[in-house]
């Protein structure tokens, strides 16, 4: 018998992301210590020419094409999400109505009515969504640092998410560009991310007006999305995401003016977040890079020692440490689903003020 319960995972869905969370479920009892061994039992997908071949890789000891009977076995205590959107709501559905624990890709869903059903069946199962990015270890100091009062009043949030994927003709033919599997483009894929964060780092946003673009004639999913937004703190903010960022395979940044100083994240440098302290005496005041994990920081006891850089698969790793530990101390994961709701929420809205174009109340 083994010392700690076991929980059986079901993955659904075998591509690229079905990659990052097979290896964050590996690497995870490596970093986190909890009261879980996880066991990678069942991986499920259509396409059977490389199914085996990804089970084989990533230790998976089953293999299945049909996700509803996966759903329904006894010995499956997680289903994890990880497929095209439009399959989100009816597999989540499904899975916490078996009283499954489940995991979810993000968005949540492609519509707030699915995403609003997903909430309400999952309220009574634990449950995450992958917004990764809330992980990196530089994100969550810059969370304490506001609560820590060091930002004083926030005045300005500004984001951008830049990729070059949307000219790549071998990409663009993939799911991610049919309104029907996907829902919407950049909006759901990319600033999904940077809204999360937002609302995580700023609080709740009560007001947007937007601009979607789509470049490439009759493609039926928006390019890349720009925005106003007003925050119930007093803040106002600016977003910018899309796939013709020429120059970005793939970042994200976030930059935060307060009273009493300054915050600037950028993906492409990970491990370092900027700040500047505008309480200093004037002689003293300057922009400083923090080396971030370092000692007494988010996440420096999990992964390697000061001064050595971790990656992109750590944020899968932490998000899946953080919800074993939470599920130990039968306390609340964030970001959960209802969370999902909330971006989804503004996805609607955003999209309904790029159409009227005029401000759209979240209210």
């Amino acid at each position: 018998m083994s010392e700690f319960p076991v929980l059986n995972i079901a993955l659904i869905g075998h591509g690229f992301i079905g990659a990052v969370h097979s290896n964050a479920m590996h690497q995870v009892g490596r970093f986190f210590s909890s009261h879980f061994q996880l066991r990678p039992k069942v991986v499920c997908g259509r396409d059977h020419s490389t199914l085996q071949s990804f089970a084989a890789r990533w230790g998976w000891q089953e293999t299945s094409s049909d996700w509803h009977a996966i759903i329904d076995r006894q010995d499956i205590q997680a289903v994890d999400i990880a497929v095209p959107n439009h399959l989100h709501a009816p597999i989540a559905i499904a899975a916490a109505q078996a009283g499954k624990i489940v995991w979810c890709e993000k968005p949540l869903a492609t519509t707030v009515t699915e995403a609003v059903q997903m909430a309400d069946a999952a309220r009574s199962v634990p449950n995450l969504v992958w917004f990764n990015y809330r992980r990196i270890p530089a994100v969550v100091l810059a969370r304490q640092m506001i609560d820590e009062g060091r930002l004083g009043e926030i005045f300005h949030y500004r984001a951008l998410y830049l990729n070059q994927s949307g000219i790549d003709p071998a990409k663009t033919s993939t799911w991610r560009y049919r309104r029907s599997e996907a829902g919407s483009g950049a909006s759901g894929d990319l600033l999904s991310h940077s809204l999360e964060m937002a609302l995580y780092l700023n609080g709740d946003i009560a007001e947007v007006c937007a601009l979607n673009k789509t470049f490439v004639p009759n493609r039926e999913v928006d390019d890349a999305v720009m925005l106003m937004a007003r925050f119930t703190n007093g803040s106002v903010g600016t977003f910018e995401a899309t796939r013709f960022g020429v120059g970005y395979r793939n970042t994200l940044s976030f930059q935060i003016h307060g009273s009493k100083g300054m915050l600037h994240f950028d993906l492409d440098e990970m491990n370092k977040l900027e700040f500047y302290d505008a309480s200093e005496a004037p002689h003293l005041q300057g922009k400083k890079q923090i080396v971030v994990p370092g000692p007494d920081h988010p996440y420096a006891k999990n992964f390697w020692k000061p001064g050595h850089a971790i990656g992109f698969e750590h944020t899968f790793i932490a998000t899946l440490g953080d919800f074993l530990l939470s599920l130990q101390g039968n306390t609340a994961f964030r970001p959960n689903f209802d969370d999902g709701l909330k971006v989804q929420k503004l996805l609607n809205a955003i999209s309904r003020s790029s159409e009227k174009r005029a401000w759209e109340s979240l209210s």
